[in-house]
């Protein structure tokens, strides 16, 4: 049981000053002001210090983190969990580029397996597959080998229940649509990516199920006047969420600000982090690519952009940099809308009954504890 007080409560529905939280066995008991709620019998009592408690972040795009690519190793998801509540991460779906079909089972299979004994951090909440029904045009990063038009038999066996939360792929694609009805029934989010899709090929996606736009801006197609493209579709439309990098190198910031004039809270920051994430500048795997990780950016050989290195503490921070948002607002795109996106209701809140993910933030928007599941994960004093 975990009391903690002396708090500014953040959370995108409202702020309380002077806030008080308990939780216990994993889940969010009492929420209020300090005046509602009295320390409970038995608890660990956490000092805020007049810091800001808000929901657990989670990230729907990371690949790998301190040199663990989960692409080519999937059993070093659970390494990288223990070690993302530094950045105030508290769940997050390992994102599986472009590969053969044997390592994306391998991968469903490592989690199908479920946590290793005693396992604390932050909770892989089902695989996010960025591949292979992808444009071949749009590869990005991407190996071209294996890249293929979307199977309708192998799907079949893709859903929550088999480790697979969310598919990217290229709604233009033949039998794309298809695929995207099947993903949709079987409870998968379905996200339009890597893709040349036109404007209404685009709305043709989300008419058949898509929900979501992977990474916005990058590997799409330039915003026309005349053809709108996938970007345009992503912008035009108020329910689907679309997920954007704010490094400050995928995009310029402008492009950011603009995304969140038209979208708001259905902007979803993510970090799309490879193995360099946590480790020095050098050379680290991106499935079957070697990757140049300088101090600012992650590359192949070619110059193309190879993921980030954006860890999610700077992320939110860049955010409101770049957007002139407010606090609340800024945790909305990494809280509940990803939440909401993924139907986790008991996620992304500070409420009761909530699973007892937070995030304690100094002033200068820095992770100064991280708490997953009612457990302290992470604790810079």
């Amino acid at each position: 049981m975990l009391y903690i007080h002396n708090i500014t409560l953040v959370t995108p529905e409202k702020t309380i000053h002077d806030a008080t939280v308990v939780s216990e066995n994993g889940r969010f008991t009492q929420v209020g002001s300090a005046a509602e709620i009295k320390p409970p019998a038995g608890a660990t009592t956490i000092d805020g210090h007049g810091g800001t408690l808000v929901p657990g972040f989670i990230d729907l795009q990371l690949n790998g983190a301190f040199g663990h690519d989960f692409t080519t190793h999937p059993a070093t998801i659970w390494n990288a969990a223990a070690g993302l509540p530094r950045w105030g991460v508290t769940s997050f779906l390992p994102t599986i580029i472009t590969s053969p079909r044997s390592q994306i089972e391998k991968a469903q299979a490592v989690m199908q397996n479920g946590r290793p004994p005693h396992f604390q951090g932050a909770e892989p909440l089902g695989l996010h597959l960025e591949g292979p029904f992808l444009n071949p045009q749009k590869k990005g990063a991407h190996n071209p080998a294996y890249i293929r038009e979307p199977d309708l038999a192998w799907i079949t066996n893709w859903s929550p229940e088999t480790a697979v939360s969310l598919v990217t792929l290229a709604p233009e694609q033949p039998n794309a649509l298809a695929a995207v009805e099947t993903l949709a029934s079987q409870g998968i989010v379905v996200s339009a990516g890597h893709s040349l899709a036109t404007y209404d090929q685009a709305r043709a996606g989300f008419a058949h199920g898509v929900r979501y736009g992977t990474h916005l801006y990058n590997a799409m197609p330039p915003l026309g006047q005349r053809e709108p493209g996938l970007i345009g579709a992503l912008l035009d439309s108020d329910s689907i969420v679309a997920g954007i990098i704010p490094d400050g190198i995928h995009m310029h910031p402008a492009m950011v600000r603009l995304a969140w004039t038209r979208k708001g809270t259905q902007l979803n920051i993510v970090t799309d982090a490879m193995a360099a994430l946590g480790m020095p500048p050098g050379s680290y795997p991106l499935n079957d690519f070697t990757v140049t990780v300088t101090e600012h950016d992650a590359r192949l050989h070619d110059g193309t952009l190879a993921g980030s290195i954006l860890d999610m503490e700077t992320a939110v921070a860049n955010f409101i940099h770049f957007t002139n948002c407010t606090l609340n607002e800024a945790i909305t795109t990494v809280t509940t809308t990803p939440a909401n996106l993924l139907n986790l209701p008991d996620r992304g809140r500070i409420a009761p009954h909530a699973i007892a993910d937070a995030v304690l933030l100094t002033p200068d928007l820095k992770v100064d504890l991280t708490i997953c599941a009612g457990h302290i994960t992470y604790q810079k004093r």
